[in-house]
């Protein structure tokens, strides 16, 4: 861990991300106390232009007169949360699944590798609308859905670090003490499989966050609960006349999935030895 962190810390392309990921973060932690409007609340003319009436709404207002700034940094909360949410849920429906599917091997392998296979062929988006449509819009259904369409890879990328590790030597030497099964899986197996599983976890942030935003396209958001995808959501009818409204959170959630991006690189360059050498 020591060195892969020193190689994290030499890669200029993660640190970028790092920096510009924790600048996000000091916006949204620090921002409200310096904009305290509501985001759903009225505050000058409609479709008001960024920088126009900087006392009321600096970055402008949308097409119901609402601050955009006050918006951008009540929403991004809501919206870091949701790619949390359904990243922690996508690796670990995908790192149960997969680990007993390559623990196990036989019918045990074949028959959640069928399943794998029937979720990793459904067209993710569209399952993710209609699991959001049955059970109502919400921050908590909107992550449900999102992990539910996105565990396959990550099953998959655990069974293969699983049908590799299973057959060293160190494996053998804990079953040869006595050790059950769940503790080789999870004491044993797992800790050695966990560096891909950690870069794989850092990239599913980021794509929850475009799907969040997909969907509140669509008209599928949280009404209740500001976020970056809703605010475009919600603008998405009035682009031609201003801009600002869906430029402004979609450049957010850009930089966020971009740094992301940057640190999944990272963390992918210093955890997997065949790469360490570029």
């Amino acid at each position: 861990m020591r060195e892969s962190f020193g190689i994290f810390l030499r890669n200029r392309p993660a640190l970028v991300g790092t920096a510009i990921l924790a600048a996000i973060l000091l916006a949204l932690l620090y921002g409200t106390f310096f904009v305290t409007a509501d985001p759903y609340e009225i505050v000058w003319a409609p479709m008001t232009a960024p920088f126009e009436e900087p006392e009321y709404a600096l970055l402008g207002t949308d097409y119901l007169g609402r601050d955009i700034l006050a918006g951008l940094l009540t929403g991004g909360w809501p919206t870091l949360a949701v790619g949390a949410a359904a990243a922690l849920l996508t690796v670990g429906i995908g790192i149960l699944v997969g680990a007993l599917s390559g623990f196990f091997g036989g019918w045990v392998d074949d028959l959640l590798m069928r399943v794998t296979e029937f979720f990793q062929v459904l067209p993710a988006l569209l399952f993710a609308m209609v699991l959001v449509t049955l059970f109502s819009p919400s921050l908590a259904t909107i992550a449900i859905a999102i992990g539910v369409v996105s565990w396959p890879q990550t099953a998959r990328l655990t069974r293969a670090e699983f049908l590799r590790i299973r057959e060293l030597e160190y494996v053998a030497a804990a079953r040869s003490i006595g050790a059950k099964n769940s503790r080789i899986i999870f004491r044993v197996v797992l800790p050695n499989a966990l560096p891909p599983l950690i870069v794989s976890a850092t990239l599913t942030v980021g794509v929850a966050i475009l799907f969040e935003a997909g969907l509140s396209f669509l008209g599928l958001g949280d009404p209740n609960t500001m976020s970056w995808g809703l605010m475009i959501g919600q603008n998405r009818g009035y682009m031609l006349e201003a801009w600002w409204p869906v430029t402004i959170p979609g450049l957010a959630i850009f930089l966020t999935v971009f740094a992301i991006s940057l640190i999944g690189d990272g963390l992918n360059d210093a955890f997997n030895p065949k790469l360490r050498s570029r």
